[in-house]
């Protein structure tokens, strides 16, 4: 009798420990999904600003074509995107895009003095932080979820339920660079 009683103990404290550990694990996949999704609103966002900042640039600096061209290719390519990694990389190449959008506008004093596009540029300034922001949330609950799913005895759960390492929002190499502000200025 005390052998059954034990082994009832024992099975109860293994399922409500596996009941917790499997809540805590779908808890953390839904909160890097929640920290993607938020990121992703913020892309969204940047990238319905580019059009209007594509026009006004167009009109006081049409002839910089290869960087608004640039722009509006990395505009597509996130339009585009259907995974988190394609996304990730069109984000990229936007903000290369931008910052030589941003370069055009201290070489053009009526771009510059432009109400219109300094309204714009604040707005994806902003936007730009936001996404700063959100990506530093969305690399820790990566890091919370992937050192959770190699904990024991969470690493057992993880791997039956298929749960993988994700991987982290990392900077390319051309981002960290400082932009040219060389520009093919009419002579």
């Amino acid at each position: 009798m005390a052998f059954l009683i034990f082994f009832v103990v024992i099975a109860g404290v293994l399922f409500i420990m596996g009941v917790t550990v499997y809540n805590n694990l779908i808890g953390l996949s839904k909160q890097t999904d929640r920290a993607w999704s938020n990121i992703d609103v913020i892309l969204k966002q940047r990238n319905d600003e580019i059009s209007s900042l594509i026009q006004v640039v167009e009109q006081f600096a049409g002839y910089e074509k290869k960087i608004i061209d640039q722009l509006s290719q990395a505009r597509q390519h996130y339009g585009q995107a259907s995974s988190v990694n394609e996304k990730i990389q069109a984000s990229q190449e936007i903000s290369l895009a931008l910052r030589g959008i941003m370069a055009i506008g201290e070489n053009y004093p009526e771009l510059k003095s432009s109400e219109h596009f300094h309204q714009l540029q604040g707005r994806i300034s902003s936007l730009e932080e936001s996404l700063a922001d959100r990506r530093e949330v969305y690399n820790e609950s990566i890091t919370n979820y992937n050192t959770r799913i190699l904990q024991l005895p969470d690493v057992f759960f993880a791997n039956f339920l298929g749960y993988r390492e994700k991987p982290l929002y990392q900077v390319s190499e051309q981002e960290k660079q400082k932009p040219n502000l060389k520009m093919n200025l009419p002579l």
